[in-house]
């Protein structure tokens, strides 16, 4: 197995062909979130060994139970956030600053929680758009109420074992979601249900 080499045009050939074979033929194709992912290098998000994975159409392992999705599923959050410079941003890290990076430039500001922390957050807002960069079983309240009225929420979903790309608008103090798309999105460990008895 070959290494990439960051001095040759092999990343930007891969990033090219991600473009075309992942994201076009899946029906990504906005111009911006085209541009933004062809500009970026998912190999420096990665840990070394991963490199030669960063451009496969699915999810790579980043250590303790974290991953960087797919191109696609992530080429599909930035389509459906649809970000403006006139949004206040909150991510929700799954583990990967890959999702941050192509978020900051297209937001008016931006700020980073990483999903195992929000419990112990305070996520003040309002914020106009949220993305969860992961799939979760169970949102907490508190994005909810960090969520502006007008303001939308991107995530994935777990619902019987399948994960859906969904959107979500706040409703009273709660959100309501409409699902997109089924996608590999990867599931994140911090936002699973809690565990119920069953008989």
């Amino acid at each position: 197995m070959t290494t990439i080499d960051l001095s040759r045009p092999d990343s930007a050939l891969a990033r090219r062909a991600m473009i075309d074979s992942q994201l076009r033929t899946s029906g990504v194709n906005e111009p911006w979130v085209l541009a933004a992912m062809a500009a970026l290098p998912r190999e420096d998000f990665v840990p070394e060994g991963a490199r030669d994975a960063a451009y496969t159409d699915r999810a790579v392992p980043l250590g303790k139970g974290r991953f960087l999705a797919a191109p696609l599923v992530q080429g599909k959050i930035l389509a459906e956030a649809a970000p403006a410079l006139t949004d206040a941003a909150l991510l929700i890290s799954g583990g990967s600053d890959y999702l941050a990076a192509l978020l900051k430039p297209l937001v008016g500001s931006l700020r980073i929680v990483d999903a195992g922390d929000l419990a112990t957050t305070d996520l003040s807002g309002p914020y106009s758009l949220i993305i969860v960069d992961g799939a979760a079983e169970e949102l907490p309240e508190a994005l909810a109420q960090a969520l502006a009225p007008e303001g939308r929420l991107i995530t994935g979903l777990v619902e019987g074992g399948i994960t859906r790309l969904a959107v979500g608008r706040r409703v009273l103090d709660g959100l309501v979601f409409l699902p997109l798309a089924d996608l590999g999105i990867p599931v994140l460990a911090d936002l699973a249900a809690p565990r119920r008895w069953s008989f």
